[in-house]
């Protein structure tokens, strides 16, 4: 399925919730731009735009070995090292430096993009600039999964949370070239660039996201908008409950008299073949199936609740609708390879707003 990259970069800010951020990073994108070149794009802007307002600072604690005394003197190390006798000591005390978390990620992400192949090269030769003008006490540090929850995100530095999760999807899907692995020292530190949107993994957890996302930002017909948990409508002891699938739905829009449950599919192929005909997938409308008779709670919008399958257009639109009782169960699709403004309307009608 052809996305185009400017709807990318729309899906992937309505997910991460960052709307507002993204609206101060104005890249020029077209049909011709890469996917790794829109995500060099965007950090190079994020980066101009950190520089500009000031590059992050926070107190950090040093230790070290010093002639004098400064800050709180480390008693036993000093006698351990017997450092008296020479006139020094071992002290920490706090240092207000760039050298924090976030501005090492970015350093790194920098670097690792300069070192990914197939990078414009009038992009790669703005990022080595960009990486001369950060300060130079920053160090670059080996990026893991697990650093980028470590960054403390708060109101005053908060559009570094954008930039956190341009670097993620960077580090995500660049990967160590083959030549790196069998560590030949020709190609030593390349990456290559693995298009996240051939993933059908990865964009269905983008799709459900930004699906999600757009409803809390963009419509106010329904006060709740999250994911729920349901309860299996079952008589039974809590032994066996502990045996039960977690039944979580992707999307649960609520108001005082209204409830719609939308699941979200991304997909290759919207429709099964069977026997040369279309069919929508079982396992999909038995999971919507469920979500619809087991939220059931006796209150009139639980038992009127609304189903809705939403894929994204493949080849052809679906409008479909079914009713089981007092619930409507729609098959729908979003074409995003529209206009923008063309997918807000089409989101919109879906949930009738």
């Amino acid at each position: 399925m052809a996305i185009p990259i400017k709807n990318i970069y729309y899906l992937l800010c309505y997910a991460w919730n960052k709307l507002d951020e993204s609206q101060r990073i104005n890249v020029s994108i077209d049909d011709k731009t890469e996917l790794l070149d829109l995500f060099a794009k965007v950090l190079i802007t994020a980066t101009k735009v950190l520089l500009k307002r000031g590059i992050d600072r926070d107190y950090i604690e040093n230790v070290q070995e010093i002639n004098a005394v400064k800050g709180k003197l480390q008693v036993s190390q000093t006698l351990k090292q017997n450092l008296l006798s020479k006139q020094k000591t071992v002290c920490s005390f706090d240092d207000f430096s760039f050298n924090i978390l976030q501005n090492q990620i970015l350093l790194s992400t920098i670097q690792r993009l300069i070192n990914t192949r197939n990078i414009d090269r009038n992009l790669k030769t703005e990022l080595i600039f960009l990486q001369k003008k950060l300060p130079q006490t920053i160090e670059k540090i080996e990026l893991k999964n697990s650093l980028f929850s470590q960054v403390k995100i708060h109101r005053n530095n908060r559009f570094y949370g954008f930039v956190m999760n341009v670097c993620y999807i960077i580090f995500e899907n660049t990967l160590p070239s083959e030549s790196e692995k069998d560590n030949e020292k020709r190609d030593k530190g390349s990456y290559i660039f693995s298009d996240f949107t051939r993933d059908e993994r990865k964009m269905n957890q983008l799709f459900e996201a930004f699906i999600r996302n757009f409803y809390k930002i963009e419509q106010t017909k329904f006060i709740t908008v999250k994911k729920e948990i349901i309860k299996w409508d079952f008589e039974n002891d809590l032994e066996a409950d502990t045996y039960l699938p977690r039944m979580e739905t992707d999307i649960s829009l609520e108001n005082e008299t209204e409830k719609i449950i939308i699941d979200a599919k991304y997909y290759q192929e919207t429709m099964k073949k069977n026997y040369g005909k279309d069919k929508i997938q079982s396992t999909n409308l038995y999971q919507l199936f469920s979500y619809l008779l087991n939220q059931e709670d006796g209150n009139e919008k639980t038992i009127t609740a609304k189903g809705i399958l939403l894929y994204p257009t493949i080849e052809k639109e679906y409008n479909l609708s079914y009713q089981f009782k007092n619930h409507q169960i729609q098959i729908k699709t979003l074409n995003l390879n529209a206009d923008w403004r063309e997918i807000e309307k089409r989101l919109k009608e879906i949930i009738e707003v």
